[in-house]
């Protein structure tokens, strides 16, 4: 099982470093800096050997030691005292230059792969399919664009840092020690096992503890993301101290998981330190007991380079947690990145269709559940013709209007467009031929001209715009506004009523002149005044147009060609207006009670 999770792990982990390819040459130039950075560490423990020997004799030449360069008469002339400064200098210089360059372009890589990532994971969201939204909060997909993309790139990039610096340090301090004294170094690697054990041990619970931290972290952002959207309703319902227990609850959690990988942390690094300075201990012990003919400068920058060596290893054990936090986290964002997107098999892509709508023997089961909302639907619809659905809330009116634009994928029965199945135009070209029109009306904090021309409607010419406007009966107020067409709407048109929010979602779907026209519910939220008005320009709009619309005011939907009426997932009545009420059915019954709701006499 633990072999498994290796193995996984180090899968994610290689998958992950393939989105260091494209910056190859900025990430060769931070290792060759890191290299240089590296090797200078060294250098300044073994000056330390000429700097206590020069103690007795400063004067003596650099290069005593060195036969064949004591020929070259300049050098030969160089004193301890002039070159040992001057190296430190130089060494010094080259470490900054190294450092710079391994931090610089290591950056330019890790804000990259950042990027990329969040690019990658915002694209994805895009194309994927409604269901995965229904089962997926806001909050937690959010988190994974912001929380957990910073903790991959950690994992991505700051953990080769540490890796290829502090890796390279050790090595290159290592190295120089075997050069000096092999017989000593040999008893430092006895110490490596235990190192080993440590370091995969802590390994196993960070990873544990990363994924419980991006959880909470996920319910953090929920929560809070809810309450700003909510808030009206979170001041008018006094849910305040609801809302601040849910939230102080949620970050609590993550604090305390974030704590327990502290912990974790603060006990594993001291454990480590301890085991490697018992081994210094151990060095020292021995480097008195067996210092041979060694002089007081090799002892000197023995001990020294020895001493440089707990340093890069403790960060080396460090950098597992990081490596573990960044897995987990590229977890989560790889299950995104994987999910299929909707589903489009579609090849016919039209001009423009005529708007002939056909529903087949339609039934639906919303994925994951076993009770249809759908069983056996059919009608028809003629190209300019106006088809009504009514009935009770949970009746499978809007699950119909989602199944046309394909939102979901339905299994049996059929929805064709022009005699074409809807599953047979590609998806894009299929929605271009249908205008929508929630209750839910989505706006975006931008102008308002940019709310009505959006998307495939951008860059609309702006007599197109005020037409619209017009048609949906949104000019008058829109003319009123303090910059008009180019004013603000604030977040989800937080500044405009809700009838207003509405008459732009219908002057959206007027400017998009699509052949058929969705209108689910699209009059709800209109007083009776506005309502007229609107009615007066669906009727304008409605001309030439197949318009679906679910309407729960039963007054809004008397002129329909074909009204439906429907009770769990099925068609019970269906007929006009006036034969439907001749009929004294369930229309009749719905009809009745709506005009005792609104104390007026049915005509």
């Amino acid at each position: 099982m633990a072999n498994s999770t290796q193995q996984s792990s180090l899968k994610v982990y290689i998958r992950l470093l393939r989105y260091v390819v494209p910056y190859w040459g900025a990430f060769a130039v931070s290792l060759l800096g890191f290299l240089l950075f590296a090797a200078t560490q060294p250098m300044l423990g073994y000056i330390l050997k000429f700097f206590v020997d020069g103690l007795n004799n400063p004067d003596a030449s650099f290069f005593a030691q060195v036969p064949h360069l004591q020929d070259v008469a300049w050098l030969a002339d160089l004193k301890l005292l002039q070159v040992v400064p001057l190296l430190i200098v130089v060494i010094a210089l080259m470490q900054g230059v190294g450092s710079f360059l391994g931090n610089y372009f290591l950056a330019r890589v890790s804000l990259g792969l950042v990027h990329d990532l969040r690019v990658g994971l915002f694209n994805s969201l895009l194309v994927l399919p409604n269901r995965y939204f229904d089962s997926h909060n806001s909050g937690h997909l959010i988190s994974r664009i912001t929380y957990n993309v910073t903790m991959v790139t950690g994992a991505a990039t700051d953990a080769i840092k540490v890796v290829v610096r502090e890796g390279m340090t050790v090595i290159f301090l290592f190295a120089t020690l075997l050069w000096m004294n092999w017989k000593l170094t040999l008893v430092m690697v006895a110490i490596l096992p235990v190192i080993g054990v440590m370091v995969s041990s802590a390994s196993k619970k960070f990873r544990k503890q990363s994924k419980k931290i991006q959880v909470a972290m996920g319910d953090v952002t929920h929560v809070a993301s809810e309450t700003i959207q909510g808030y009206r309703v979170v001041r008018s319902f006094g849910g305040e101290s609801y809302e601040q227990g849910r939230f102080l609850s949620a970050s609590s959690e993550n604090t305390a998981k974030q704590l327990r990988m502290v912990k974790t942390n603060a006990i594993y690094t001291p454990s480590l330190q301890l085991v490697i300075y018992s081994a210094m201990a151990m060095l020292m012990f021995l480097v008195l007991l067996l210092r041979g003919d060694a002089s007081a400068g090799d002892l000197v920058a023995y001990i020294t380079l020895a001493g440089l060596l707990p340093k890069p290893i403790r960060q080396l054990s460090e950098v597992s947690s990081t490596i573990q936090k960044g897995v987990s986290g590229a977890e989560s964002i790889f299950e995104q990145l994987d999910e299929d997107p909707e589903v489009d098999h579609g090849t016919i892509e039209r001009d423009r269709v005529s708007g002939r709508l056909e529903v087949r023997d339609l039934s639906f089961v919303y994925p994951g559940t076993d009770k249809p909302v759908l069983e056996s639907v059919s009608f028809k619809a003629e190209p300019g013709q106006m088809i009504a659905l009514v009935g009770r809330s949970g009746s499978g009116k809007s699950t119909l209007a989602n199944l046309i634009p394909r939102f979901y994928h339905h299994e049996a029965g059929q929805i064709l467009l022009d005699d074409a199945d809807v599953e047979a135009y590609t998806l894009r070209n299929l929605r271009r031929h249908i205008a929508l029109v929630t209750q839910q009306v989505t706006l975006f904090n931008d102008t308002v001209a940019n709310n009505i021309a959006y998307g495939d409607l951008a860059g609309a010419p702006l007599e197109d715009i005020e037409r619209a406007a017009r048609d949906a009966y949104a000019d008058e107020f829109i003319q009123q506004m303090p910059q008009g067409y180019q004013t603000p709407v604030g977040e989800n048109g937080v500044l405009l009523s809700g009838g207003q929010r509405q008459r732009l979602a219908i002057a959206r779907a007027l400017l998009k002149n699509a052949p058929v026209l969705i209108l689910d519910e699209a009059t709800s939220a209109l007083d009776t005044e506005s309502e007229r008005h609107i009615q007066a320009a669906l009727d304008k709009v409605m001309k030439g147009r197949t318009t679906l619309v679910i309407a729960h005011r039963l007054s809004t939907i008397e002129k329909a060609d074909l009204i439906l009426v429907m009770e769990n997932g099925r068609i019970v009545e269906r007929g006009s207006h006036a034969e439907l009420l001749a009929a004294n059915g369930a229309y009749a019954g719905l009809h009745a009670t709506q005009f005792k709701e609104d104390g007026d006499a049915p005509n």
